[in-house]
């Protein structure tokens, strides 16, 4: 076994990822669980270790997923090491240490017909991760996430997201400056309104459209709202004033992939 004491150096700084102002610190953040790691080796994310029980040895999930162009460090550790690095009650025997990656807005800008979610003070982990998971599923070309969102590099984020992290680009700014860029190439901005003249049903999700979901209980900040091109609706029948941002934007995500499958 490579590490046995939870006091190692390595290990503190593992453990110490779990806090965002070390993950900004160290520009590295930790992934949990088989199906996490499993989707970062086969996206080719840029591990730099994975760390598993020692008394339980390599998962088998995780055999054979590795690049053996890139060379990735296994380190086999107790299981005491195991709990003091992960936030669940009960961890699984496996984590992985990743290295931030950076993607620049332009890369979204250049995606001319790209559908992208952009999220403004939307501050639920779980809402945020599981935005990017429907994202994902519906093809978007990325997502932006601006001041006041859940860091997505949470592990509650994290597992919200159920690998989707890993699959499409999450650009991270200001949307004061990120979104006139994106207006002057050409990008509708869109957000929801219960007063809206809109229905998202009758709105032409074919062009490029950026999606911008506000904060769960305040909406879109008044900034953002200034640059908004146009405002819909999600219909409803029921009772219910409103919806969740994650729900809410899951449905205007699958209407817009409706539309561009024709």
């Amino acid at each position: 076994m490579d590490i046995v004491s939870p006091q190692n150096t390595r290990v503190k700084e593992w453990a110490q990822l779990l806090e965002k102002k070390h993950r900004t610190r160290q520009h590295k953040y930790i992934i949990e669980g088989i199906h996490l790691v499993q989707e970062a080796l086969r996206a080719e994310a840029d591990l730099e270790c994975i760390v598993y029980d020692g008394e339980q040895g390599v998962p088998v999930e995780l055999a054979g997923l590795e690049n053996p162009l890139k060379r990735v460090e296994w380190v086999s550790v107790s299981p005491s090491v195991i709990s003091k690095c992960t936030d669940t009650m009960t961890p699984q025997p496996v984590f992985a240490i990743v290295r931030k990656s950076t993607e620049p807005l332009q890369s979204l800008i250049a995606e001319r017909s790209g559908l992208v979610v952009v999220l403004d003070g939307v501050q639920d982990p779980g809402n945020v991760g599981t935005i990017i998971r429907s994202a994902d599923a519906a093809g978007a070309a990325g997502v932006v996430l601006g001041a006041g969102c859940a860091d997505v590099y949470n592990p509650k984020t994290i597992r919200s997201t159920m690998g989707s992290l890993f699959h499409l680009p999450i650009v991270e700014g200001e949307l004061g400056a990120l979104l006139p860029e994106a207006k002057s190439s050409g990008v509708r901005l869109v957000s929801t309104s219960l007063q809206a003249e809109y229905s998202c049903y009758s709105y032409d999700f074919t062009q490029p459209v950026w999606l911008v979901i506000g904060n769960e209980g305040k909406g879109i900040s008044d900034t953002t709202a200034q640059l908004v091109d146009d405002a819909i609706t999600i219909p409803m029948q029921g009772q219910a004033e409103s919806l969740n941002a994650a729900m809410a934007a899951t449905i205007l995500l699958f209407e817009a992939m409706r539309q561009r499958m024709g």
